[in-house]
């Protein structure tokens, strides 16, 4: 049977370095943040945080609070039936019952990294790097209106993300040898 990973964190925690990982070593990619992105280019829309933020509430208030999951099951069936896969971004505690009434082998990882490491990265990004002003709001939003924090708290997995990459890495293969 294939695998099926969540990979869910604040943001600038290292998701998208984990799941760069996990597709660099063969599992396939489903980035959750795309369907924003998508829904923005749809509406001619420039990418921003606001634009951003305004979308992921609007697909929520249009689709419930699984919208994400609901939006890409199809993707994430296809995939699944011949591969390993990996969910960057999964959000909302909506979206992990979903997934998990679909997929009940489906793993979480939570990476978590100290506010101000995750600040400090957010501004040094090079795409939609954030100030901390813009990070701390995200951050807010992403608690109280998206219900982020359910699928974080209910991880089966944690890997700590405050060192350097090399630890980064090896704490993620040691998580991946226990699945």
């Amino acid at each position: 049977m294939n695998n099926l990973l969540a990979v869910v964190g604040m943001t600038g925690s290292g998701k998208s370095v984990a799941c760069d990982y996990l597709e660099k070593i063969g599992y396939k990619k489903v980035y959750f943040g795309g369907v924003t992105i998508e829904e923005l280019k749809k509406a001619n829309l420039e990418l921003t945080p606001e634009t951003e933020k305004m979308m992921r509430e609007k697909l929520r208030e249009d689709f419930g609070m699984g919208a994400y999951a609901i939006k890409l099951l199809p993707v994430i069936e296809d995939l699944y039936k011949n591969q390993d896969v990996v969910l960057d971004g999964l959000y909302s505690w909506d979206e992990l019952v979903i997934l998990k009434e679909k997929f009940p082998n489906l793993k979480v990882i939570a990476i978590v990294a100290d506010k101000d490491i995750r600040y400090e990265r957010l501004a040094k990004r090079n795409i939609r790097p954030l100030t901390n002003i813009q990070a701390e709001q995200r951050d807010i939003s992403e608690i109280e209106n998206i219900k982020k924090g359910g699928p974080i708290a209910f991880a089966d997995f944690y890997l700590y993300n405050n060192g350097d990459l090399e630890d980064y890495r090896n704490n993620l293969e040691s998580i991946l040898r226990r699945i």
